[in-house]
């Protein structure tokens, strides 16, 4: 017995893509002077069989004598309690071009080594499964010779920012590579759709104490992806006061209502915690228990005795 059919998916979009900027938009490799370390984990649906878990890395810095940033970045995505997952590498270069003293562009390219796998031990078919116990038996599908896919990925993005706003464009997967694991004529195969983003907001600095490293401020912003037919809006407001900030974000789907965003967090010298939680107001419901996300980043420019005065919008970016 065999089935077949198509997946259709996504890539994973973080709540908190603000702590998470390489995979926004390579162009925002090095928004600080000193090195940035980011950390993030989503737990996407997590009563629905674990749906989507996701965990990524990054480093990257500003050079001022090269007028770029450098930064490299990792991300491991497990579907379906594990049984579907995706892990890659990226290098990121941007380079700040100064149009006048308080306008800035930004252009980025990034090159990531990919992998894709299939836990085939996870899989359960049909024909394992006794209608009149429910017992599950071995199955006599053939397991493929090849359960793993490496490939080469493709972005870059373009950004444009002062010290009132930011604005932002970004391409990811140009490319297309084929990350298909079954072994079947390539002319069938579309390859990984591009994913175009679009994202920008504003600051508005209410307070600032010159003793202080951490500003009061308000961010409104917003997000938009599209990959193939799927698209997505983030809309809502950052704000900051001292060392504590939060933020609430409405997430739309295009085909439906998704889910409202709440965030929390903390600053303390060169760290920043911020907990988010998505509440779902799609079908799922309470089936879905949610979305949780945290995200730790260090900002080893907080580490110094004054604060820095980046003369942009970006703050919530660090």
């Amino acid at each position: 017995m065999s089935i077949g059919g198509r997946l259709l998916a996504q890539d994973p979009v973080l709540s908190q893509f603000y702590s998470a900027p390489l995979q926004l938009n390579p162009a925002f490799a090095g928004t600080t002077n000193s090195p940035r370390i980011a950390l993030n984990y989503r737990n996407q649906w997590s009563s629905i069989f674990n749906a989507y878990t996701t965990y990524s890395a990054s480093y990257d810095q500003y050079f001022e004598g090269l007028r770029s940033g450098i930064g490299f970045s990792i991300l491991y995505d497990q579907a379906g309690d594990g049984i579907y997952n995706t892990g890659s590498f990226n290098l990121t270069y941007a380079y700040r071009l100064p149009i006048t003293d308080e306008l800035f562009v930004k252009g980025g390219i990034q090159a990531g080594l990919y992998q894709t796998s299939l836990d085939w031990d996870k899989l359960v078919f049909l024909d394992q499964l006794n209608p009149f116990d429910g017992q599950v038996s071995i199955s006599e599908e053939q397991r493929p010779e090849q359960l793993s896919k490496s490939y080469l990925d493709m972005s870059a993005g373009l950004m444009i920012y002062s010290k009132m706003f930011y604005g932002g464009v970004s391409l990811h997967h140009i490319n297309t590579p084929n990350e298909s694991i079954l072994e079947i004529n390539e002319n069938l195969i579309d390859g990984l759709p591009m994913r175009f983003g679009l994202h920008g907001g504003a600051q508005i600095s209410l307070s600032r104490d010159n003793k202080s490293k951490f500003s009061t401020f308000i961010s409104p912003n917003i997000m938009y992806t599209k990959q193939r037919n799927f698209q997505q809006v983030n809309l809502g407001t950052y704000v900051g006061v001292g060392p504590i900030f939060g933020g609430a974000w409405y997430r739309h789907t295009f085909s439906n209502a998704d889910a409202a965003i709440f965030l929390i967090g903390f600053n303390q010298s060169i760290f920043k915690i911020g907990y988010s939680y998505d509440f779902t107001i799609s079908r799922l419901g309470s089936e879905s228990n949610g979305s949780h996300e945290i995200s730790i980043l260090l900002n080893f420019d907080n580490g110094r005795k004054r604060p820095i005065d980046y003369n942009d919008c970006l703050q919530l970016f660090r």
